[in-house]
This record gives structure tokens, sequence and C-alpha cells, in this order.
């Protein structure tokens, strides 16, 4: 995909508008369990990968989203900016870099994201499982070397956008943009849907 996506110029202006609020820079990210049912959750961007247009997030390989991953390994953001009513919902594969990854290029990738963390959200991965009670203390800095690289439970998740939506709530305007690979599943969003945006204009662009 090209790394100057029409969307994306569209987002980072999105996300400079709304750069003051602290959580501009929280989205949702929903997956497909093994069951086939809807798995949704907040992460936090982290921008995306040098000369692409992939968003980079990053997670604990124990919690529940990278086993939705391995069964499904497409994904769905819905990200909202309060200051400039304005919505993005970006579909797209995402491409898991945990430990065991045998490419040194996305290990390197790995490791750079992890350094480019704070000490204090590095910390997050000493910690008990996610989403399992526990009794133990939180892990304090001094058990983290934080010239040390990336910890085993450490992982880095790329989205690839195939699918972008955008709707501005102030001017009525929804864009949507597609690749040619995805084309065929793409449906353009039907404007008489769209309870009171009667006045809605949508249009569909390739990535």
């Amino acid at each position: 995909m090209s790394s100057s996506a029409p969307w994306k110029q569209l987002l980072l202006n999105s996300i400079n508008s709304n750069s003051h609020l602290k959580h501009s820079t929280y989205f949702q990210l929903a997956t497909v369990r093994s069951n086939g049912r809807p798995s949704n959750r907040t992460v936090v961007f982290r921008g995306f990968q040098d000369g692409t247009d992939k968003i980079q997030i990053n997670s604990d390989s124990r919690s529940c989203k990278i086993e939705d991953l391995k069964h499904c390994p497409f994904a769905e953001v819905c990200w909202y900016f309060t200051e400039t009513w304005e919505q993005f919902r970006i579909h797209g594969r995402v491409d898991l870099i945990d430990a065991s990854n045998s490419d040194p290029y996305k290990l390197e990738q790995r490791e750079a994201a992890w350094f480019a963390g704070s000490v204090r959200s590095r910390l997050q991965y000493l910690g008990p499982t996610p989403g399992l009670p526990s009794l133990d203390e939180q892990p304090s800095h001094d058990s983290l070397d934080s010239s040390a690289g990336p910890v085993d439970v450490f992982c880095l998740l790329l989205l690839d956008p195939e699918q972008v939506d955008y709707l501005n709530l102030k001017s009525n305007e929804r864009l949507a943009f597609t690749t040619a690979r995805s084309v065929n599943d793409f449906t353009v969003p039907d404007e008489r849907n769209q309870l009171s945006l009667k006045h809605m204009r949508t249009k569909v662009y390739l990535l």
C-alpha cells in the first residue's frame, strides 16, 4: 500500500486537531473469537510503521486478542475524535510479531516498538496474565532493566488497512477508501440508512 494514502493525511490531521485531549490516541480494536463472536477492547495508537500506512499496536501475547488474531487475522479499528466529531473505521489484516517470529527485520521492528514505549508501559508486561485475578504486587521500576530488549510476552501488532470509512458529523460527509484487493468485498454505505444524516455525501476511493 502506498505510504501516501489519502485517508492517512485525514487521520493525521484529526490526531493533530485533537492532540490536546489525552484520549485522542485511544481507539477500539475489534477481533473475532474462535467461536465466531466479536470481541472488542481499547488500545493505544503507537504510530505508523516507518514508510507505510500500517498502524502499530503493542500487546501482551497472553491477552485474548492474540488468540483471536491467530484464529482470524482480520480486525477493525473504530476511532472517534470528540473535538472534531470525526470517526474512522479501519478494517484490515493484522501481522502479529512476537518473540517466536523468525524474520530478523520484524524482530527489529518489535524491538524498536519496545524501546519507543515508556518504562511505565513496559512494566505492564512483567505483571500477571491480563484478564485473570491476581493478588500479587505490581512490578516496580527496579524489576525492569530499561536497557534490555523486549520481554517474551511483548507483541507488536501491525494492522494493514484494506478498507477505511471516514465520517465527519459536522460537515455530514462520508468518505470510503478501499484497496484493489478488497474492492469486491466492499459495499458502499447506503445514505438512506444514515438516520438523521439526510444530506450525507458519500465518496469511494481506491487506496
